[in-house]
């Protein structure tokens, strides 16, 4: 019987998919409000597969653009704007969240949500104006293509490089220098202009301990 129940919300597109909030609205002058987070809800006796896909990936981070969501649980998907030119002012993205069951390909259900980029909260008019701001997303919407998030715009960085070959030479420098002598010592075979003072070597040694920082940072 349960699974006579549950088979008519298995229809390819039918299967109606909660997700909080329907508008994301980021905020250049607002650091805290570049990073925002959509909850996926799974309120099935189903676990269920999801898929993030976005009019504009280049502008976006996703982290975790697929995964999947436990029965009766649910899930946070952070999104970053990584673009914040002005030339993206009041611009409407749209992301679209598509779920399947585990064991199909096919997408059972799919949400919207609109993104916009505004320049400052403290710019917003008064007054609202529903009749522009349901036309203009409606109207750019109309032919919208959506694509992937790929791998390199999930949350990651550039691999380092390593220490440059400058660094590195200066570092080899300072070492050679600390190994030789010190200024006033009798005993030794290397030539008395190659002695250093105390003074210097302890230049050396704050020199190095820097280098050794830079290098392990790298």
């Amino acid at each position: 019987m349960q699974h006579q129940h549950r088979q008519p919300e298995l229809v390819e597109g039918n299967l109606p998919v909660f997700v909080f909030p329907t508008e994301l609205v980021f905020y250049a002058d607002e650091q805290m409000s570049h990073k925002q987070v959509l909850t996926l809800y799974n309120p099935y006796e189903f676990a269920l597969k999801f898929k993030v896909l976005c009019t504009a990936p280049n502008k976006y981070t996703v982290v975790d653009a697929t995964g999947a969501v436990k029965p009766q649980c649910c899930v946070d998907i952070v999104i970053r704007h990584r673009d914040l030119r002005p030339c993206h002012y009041g611009v409407y993205d749209k992301f679209r969240l598509q779920v399947s069951e585990q064991s199909q390909r096919k997408a059972l259900g799919r949400k919207e949500v609109t993104a916009t980029l505004r320049p400052s909260a403290s710019q917003e008019p008064a007054g609202p104006r529903p009749h522009e701001d349901e036309r203009r997303p409606k109207e750019q919407f109309a032919d919208s293509e959506f694509f992937e998030q790929t791998a390199y715009q999930t949350e990651s960085r550039p691999a380092a490089g390593g220490p440059s070959l400058l660094t590195v030479l200066l570092g080899l420098v300072c070492m050679a220098a600390l190994m030789l002598p010190t200024l006033g010592e009798q005993e030794s075979t290397v030539p008395v202009y190659l002695h250093l003072s105390v003074n210097k070597k302890l230049v050396a040694a704050y020199v190095l301990g820097l280098l050794t920082m830079v290098i392990l940072r790298t």
